[in-house]
């Protein structure tokens, strides 16, 4: 792979393939999810999204925290900061699929596959610069030393 490439400034950074590789696993699984509620439980567009996009919460939330993006700082607060992100990003995805539902009269499988790529780009670029922000909030500060004053 080109050097250049990989040393982009904060376009290309090592985070978003390591999101990419967990976004895999977890859109393999929530869209299994969602099939297999559509399938075997009748459940309706909106029953089945939440159902798999919830069981994916947690192991997201374990992976990329530690893995993606590597970070060190308090985790209940950043768990709330993730939910937060994860409900903006559902948000953009459910808007999606029952636009193209309800709108395109898009077949309601197609639409929950096409709605993905809307969820993973606004989780990304929120748990980045949000949830797992790298700052003073998430990195303890050494304490200030005061001069001292010569006698």
């Amino acid at each position: 792979m080109n050097s250049d490439l990989m040393t982009a400034p904060k376009l290309l950074d090592r985070s978003l393939f390591k999101f990419l590789i967990v976004g895999i696993g977890n859109t393999l699984t929530g869209l299994s999810v969602i099939y297999a509620m559509k399938y075997f439980f009748a459940a309706n567009d909106i029953y089945a999204n939440a159902f798999g996009y919830t069981c994916g919460l947690i192991v997201s939330y374990a992976l990329n925290s530690r893995w993606t993006f590597e970070f060190k700082g308090e985790q209940l607060s950043a768990f709330k900061r993730f939910c937060i992100c994860f409900l903006l990003s559902y948000a953009a995805n459910i808007l999606t699929v029952m636009t193209l539902i309800k709108a395109l009269s898009l077949d309601a499988y197609l639409a929950q596959a096409l709605g993905m790529p809307a969820y993973t780009v606004t989780n990304y670029i929120l748990c980045k610069h949000y949830a797992f922000k790298k700052d003073s909030l998430s990195t303890p500060q050494p304490e200030a030393v005061s001069p001292t004053k010569p006698d």
